[in-house]
């Protein structure tokens, strides 16, 4: 039988079958030998096959791991060198982003969005709480989110608790595989209890099963929103560093950037300090913006993403 991974519960998943039942399965031993450098061989998202297990009569064993067709990763917050695919098999990516309490930075937003362009999933900036700011403070956030608008980017302004910003978020979400992520706090669980109002009470649940609860800070849940229109729900991260992209790979994941490769006068140029390079030369003309290119270059360097 196959199916679809709903969720992570360490060493047990959740996984929603053909037949729409969700089955306690385990993971067949090889797995924990392969992908060395991913600290967890089984994303929720995934298409897997199940065999039922000879030794438990209420356990299925994931027996097969089908291709993804694309999947969003950090560097594991946990083992050191390796990726953790935060969810595969995604049409929209949305980080939702708050100006206070907390702050989400810029750089933060970019790396987000790198993440998904390196893996070609269309993204989404949803900011929230906007109930709680000024007129003057909205219109800023917005005249920013224009800059990503014009790289091809959909925004959003929402107040969690707005009945009429839920229903129009629940149409951008329609009849496809949602991943919602963000920091700690800017009210992705609110979002996702508008939604799915049973969602609250789901992942209140003790798994009687695994003995461990069904803990939701470490991984992610799929919630089906409606027919054929599913979220997942990520938990809250601090940082968001970047997996399986290099360097010289870097610039093509800004879209601003990337519509200038080629134009510079060295192949191997960083767009950082070369002569005739054509990103720097946008940049001084102020065609590509300080935050971005600022994001760009501490990407580049191997930094944090507080600023």
């Amino acid at each position: 039988m196959q199916g679809t991974v709903t969720k992570s519960m360490g060493l047990w998943y959740l996984v929603e079958g053909a037949d729409g039942e969700s089955y306690n399965c385990r993971l067949k031993g090889k797995f924990k030998l392969e992908n060395k450098k991913i600290s967890n061989p089984v994303a929720v998202g995934d298409k897997v096959t199940l065999l039922e297990d000879e030794g438990n009569a209420e356990a299925w064993i994931i027996s097969e791991i089908l291709p993804r067709e694309n999947y969003i990763i950090r560097t594991s917050p946990k083992k050191k060198g390796h990726g953790h695919i935060i969810a595969s098999n995604i049409d929209l990516a949305i980080v939702i982003a708050t100006v206070a309490n907390p702050r989400t930075s810029l750089g933060f937003i970019d790396r987000f969005l790198v993440t998904a362009e390196a893996f070609r999933i269309p993204a989404m900036i949803l900011c929230n709480k906007i109930d709680l700011l000024s007129a003057e403070e909205l219109a800023g956030l917005k005249e920013k989110m224009k800059e990503y608008e014009v790289l091809g980017y959909q925004t959003g302004f929402i107040s969690a608790l707005n009945p009429k910003d839920i229903a129009a978020l629940k149409e951008i979400l329609h009849n496809q595989t949602t991943l919602i992520s963000g920091h700690s706090g800017v009210g992705k669980s609110t979002v996702v209890n508008q939604l799915i109002p049973e969602a609250e009470q789901k992942t209140s649940e003790i798994s009687d099963f695994s003995e461990k609860g069904t803990h939701t800070t470490t991984f992610a849940e799929r919630f089906k929103v409606a027919e054929n229109s599913y979220i997942i729900d990520t938990p809250g991260i601090k940082e968001l560093g970047l997996a399986e992209i290099e360097k010289d790979e870097l610039s093509h994941y800004f879209p601003e950037l990337r519509q200038l490769l080629g134009q510079c006068k060295f192949n191997n140029c960083t767009h950082t300090h070369e002569p005739g390079c054509a990103i720097a030369a946008a940049y001084e003309a102020g065609e590509i913006s300080q935050s971005r290119y600022d994001s760009y270059l501490s990407m580049l360097m191997g930094d944090d993403n507080r600023r």
